[in-house]
């Protein structure tokens, strides 16, 4: 069996469709054989968290457990791939393709923790998941006979997810050129295909004043505590004439040094998210505005910096989660409703970024606990071995969807499809080549 070929069978399913079932088992089989691999991997990711761009401990965890594939030499391993804590490891037949160029099916890890409370969103579990899917579909696409298939399936490590996004400076150094469909899931507290991640804006304000004695001589000073006060009063005055799918939420990271001291100089950092990056703007601009007024209701100056890269919303790819429910249902995962999975609440990530420049999937998956990530329970409940089961269970149905990627031509193209009519309500044209 090629990719495209059907073979109708009289009375019954064609024989393609048959075989596709059959390499699904076989990848599943594979993920189930390497489950104790797969398992330490996790484990030794977890027992060590690292913060984003550190991630030194878990890229040699990865970049040795590919390296340690059998056969010898099974992938191509990259480490420190256009970032010191990033890898690509790839897998493709022995000599290459007499056919035209490959289809390229990427699966991505992400390995960086919270500061303080490690991996409270189970990144190890993530790296466990992309790592297991792409030996899944390896091991499914070895099994079949005769020349091998125009498919190269790429695992990419993407460190600083939690702070940087680290996927977005791959982006931008052409690790994700010619890749046609990326693949990686995300551990949470229910089964989704799908979730509205939002767009993202971070900013660092500084206010600059002027020292005084507080008691003796206060009206010298120039308080810009004073200003970081008023500017996160004005925010919550904002609030009101906020759209309910907006949010804003932010620290004082400075307020001074000693009470005695008119503090001259303070220090917020703010997060700003709003469902797309056509609203994005709107937010930001009167957020901007508030700093701005609190610096000039105090006489002190105003530093605003935006954060080195935009966290662009996760675009929807209506087939790709299809075809992910219909296996995953296969394996008995429950899924949440569709309402509640497009009316869900959620965060940001940068695989936002990856899904405007790459047709991609990111689902959720329960790991056995109630638990709310970024919270020392959800810590503990990621390093668990009952969350073993099921990173397992939804990397097979990740490899599943990617072989029918390979195998249905009729799917391909209708995720080409939505990923260019999502481009289009957003307004975005894809730039990188």
């Amino acid at each position: 069996m090629r990719p495209g070929e059907e073979k109708p069978v009289e009375g019954g399913p064609s024989a393609a469709v048959f075989e596709v079932e059959l390499l699904k088992l076989r990848a599943a089989e594979c993920i189930d054989e390497a489950a104790e691999r797969l398992g330490a991997l996790s484990r030794a990711i977890w027992s060590k968290p690292e913060l984003a761009y550190e991630e030194h401990h878990a890229h040699g965890v990865l970049t040795r457990f590919f390296e340690s594939e059998r056969p010898a030499a099974s992938w191509a391993v990259q480490p420190h791939y256009q970032l010191v804590t990033a890898f690509r490891a790839e897998w493709g037949p022995p000599g290459g393709w007499a056919a035209p160029r490959p289809l390229h099916l990427g699966f991505l890890c992400e390995y960086d923790a919270l500061p303080g409370i490690g991996h409270a969103c189970g990144h190890n579990l993530i790296a466990e998941v992309g790592a297991a899917a792409a030996l899944g579909v390896k091991g499914a696409l070895e099994s079949l006979p005769g020349p091998p298939l125009p498919v190269k399936v790429i695992v990419l490590g993407t460190p600083a997810e939690e702070d940087g996004g680290g996927k977005i400076d791959l982006i931008e150094a052409g690790a994700f050129k010619n890749l046609d469909v990326v693949f990686m899931a995300h551990p949470s507290q229910e089964n989704a295909a799908y979730l509205p991640d939002v767009a993202e804006h971070d900013v660092t304000v500084k206010y600059y004043g002027k020292a005084s004695h507080a008691a003796a001589y206060p009206w010298e000073g120039l308080n810009a505590l004073d200003a970081a006060v008023l500017a996160y009063s004005n925010l919550s005055v904002l609030r009101q004439q906020m759209k309910p799918t907006w949010r804003v939420h932010g620290i004082i990271k400075n307020g001074g040094v000693k009470p005695n001291i008119i503090p001259s100089y303070s220090e917020l950092i703010y997060y700003f998210r709003a469902p797309s990056m056509k609203e994005l703007p709107v937010l930001t601009k009167k957020a901007e505005d508030c700093f701005r007024a609190a610096a000039l209701a105090t006489g002190c100056t105003v530093e605003i910096k935006g954060g080195a890269h935009d966290y662009y919303n996760v675009l929807p790819n209506k087939s790709l989660w299809k075809a992910y429910i219909e296996n995953g249902k296969k394996l008995g995962i429950d899924f949440i409703s569709e309402d509640a999975m497009l009316n869900g609440s959620s965060g940001s990530t940068d695989f936002g970024n990856v899904t405007f420049v790459v047709p991609g999937i990111h689902p959720y998956f329960y790991i056995g606990s109630n638990a709310l990530n970024h919270t020392e329970q959800y810590t503990e409940a990621a390093g668990s071995q009952e969350a073993q089961f099921y990173a397992l269970r939804t990397a097979k149905a990740l490899a599943m969807t990617a072989l029918d990627v390979i195998f249905k031509p009729e799917l391909l193209e209708s995720i080409r499809e939505d990923f260019k009519l999502k481009l289009q309500e957003e307004e975005f044209l894809n730039t990188v080549e």
